[in-house]
């Protein structure tokens, strides 16, 4: 008679725990993390350990890094030997269109990038723009800058790799445009670096950083500012750098709210700004962002993520650039840059806030953490060429990726070619948007990121990611915030 209680208690038990782990629909949350300028082979050598970790054709359980016999056409036996170096280092490589084709060396045969001609790719002792052209092997640079791969004996990027093994890894994903980091933020932020609807179309991109050392960009910037455009019959061409086409936060639907953090307001990194719908500048140059889109969704202050999650204030979708102590770039980076991405993802994965449904930041949040180029550094994966006229400026070198979640399992290794594209279609796809509606890379992207999770498996709970510095130590960092590059 004793036994229908019981299996009413273990009923009501098992009801009242489902709440803490509701099943969702979607992700109430995407965090977006941008970091700057590296390679899989470059950043995540450290992965192969043991070597058996890695392979150049990889199985579903191994890591696509190349840890010897790196391609380099400059030398007898067309191969040469990675070096290690500091996270830190102290220098920069060229990572404009034109280092593309260099270190790619397209095969017009094949119509297939060889990936041997990094040693061409410039090098820069310096963080300053006036040398930043010096040529490799140049008193300023290590011998052999391009084929460096980071040094982890001291535990720098140890975060980088618990996030790999404890999360999603993609060992295929290429960023966008075949460039420097305006072009790939605004690939980010809405699917094209194109100045309007038209010109994707037409297979018309801006490709570069802003020119001419004037420091400022988008529609803010100075009147002198500019930056190239590349076309399927030019690459001469200049234009202010100030674009119009709907973007990301366009098509959200209005229940979905969204914010950038960015450490200024007028860098080549701060992607809203180039948007004159969301900007709305006060003069025609050299003016201010007076939009109420920019005045409520973008902050320029990057450690506001921390105070926004601590707060319960987390956006649908928001995107995250570091200050220039916490980036990966070379010549910019103080080593901050591992604990920084670890402080936001422990944040969320330990935060008591919850949604108005019940669920829990953790286990309704997906973070991506992607670098927006590759810096220059050596990746022997060569891209996708797009077919004519896109092919001109798609698709770019790898770029490492990780997908964060509840619903991700443990050292899940995808083999699936992506693309900035994807980013923006999984965005789309999470809050209900037809996929490719923008019409852009987000149309020309094969996926949506959907092996990255299940949204029908128990959520697990959050493990901490060790990291040196704390979410304590960034918000009561006193230093202004600075650009997180500088070329």
């Amino acid at each position: 008679m004793r036994a229908a209680p019981r299996i009413a208690l273990v009923i009501l038990l098992s009801m009242i725990a489902g709440r803490g782990v509701a099943q969702i629909s979607s992700f109430e949350h995407i965090v977006i993390i941008i970091q700057e300028n590296r390679t899989p082979d470059n950043l995540f050598y450290a992965l192969c350990s043991p070597a058996t970790l890695c392979s150049t054709t990889p199985t579903s359980t191994q890591y696509d890094i190349q840890t010897s016999n790196w391609l380099d056409n400059t030398q007898t036996g067309g191969v040469t030997q990675p070096l290690s170096y500091p996270l830190t280092a102290g220098y920069t490589l060229g990572h404009g269109n034109s280092d593309f084709g260099k270190q790619c060396d397209l095969d017009k045969t094949t119509g297939a990038c060889r990936m041997d001609g990094a040693a061409k790719v410039s090098c820069s002792g310096s963080s300053s723009n006036s040398d930043r052209n010096s040529s490799p092997g140049s008193s300023s640079c290590p011998s052999q800058p391009q084929f460096r791969y980071v040094d982890n004996s001291t535990g720098t990027i140890t975060p980088y790799l618990q996030m790999v093994t404890q999360y999603g890894w993609a060992n295929y994903m290429f960023q966008t445009n075949q460039g420097p980091s305006f072009p790939a933020h605004q690939f980010l932020f809405g699917a094209t670096s194109a100045p309007s609807a038209a010109d994707d179309a037409a297979a018309i991109f801006v490709d570069s950083n802003v020119g001419d050392a004037h420091g400022t960009t988008g529609c803010v910037a100075v009147a002198e500012a500019y930056v190239d455009l590349i076309t399927p019959t030019s690459s001469n061409q200049k234009i202010y750098p100030c674009l119009d086409h709907d973007t990301l936060p366009d098509v959200l639907p209005p229940t979905a709210t969204w914010k950038y953090y960015a450490p200024n307001s007028i860098p080549d990194w701060n992607a809203p700004n180039a948007i004159s719908h969301i900007c709305q500048p006060s003069a025609p140059t050299g003016g201010t962002c007076l939009g109420p889109e920019w005045i409520n969704n973008v902050d320029l202050n990057p450690k506001d993520i921390l105070t926004d999650i601590g707060d319960c204030a987390l956006r649908s979708l928001v995107w995250s650039v570091p200050t220039a102590d916490n980036s990966d770039h070379g010549g910019k980076s103080q080593g901050g840059g591992p604990s920084w991405v670890a402080s936001i993802v422990n944040a969320i994965g330990q935060s008591t806030c919850t949604n108005p449904d019940g669920t829990s930041y953790w286990n309704s949040t997906a973070i991506l953490i992607l670098w927006d180029d590759w810096g220059g550094w050596y990746d022997h994966e060569p891209p996708t060429i797009l077919p004519q006229p896109q092919g001109d400026y798609q698709y770019g070198f790898r770029v490492p990726f990780i997908f964060i979640s509840a619903y991700t399992p443990a050292g899940f290794i995808d083999n699936n070619r992506h693309d900035f594209g994807s980013v923006v279609r999984f965005v789309e796809n999470n809050f209900g948007v037809t996929p490719g509606i923008l019409n852009f890379a987000d149309a020309r992207a094969s996926d949506q990121l959907s092996t990255f999770f299940n949204l029908s498996s128990t959520p697990t709970p959050f493990v901490t990611i060790p990291s040196v510095f704390t979410a304590e130590h960034f918000i009561n960092d006193t230093k202004p915030p600075e650009d997180p590059d500088d070329d």
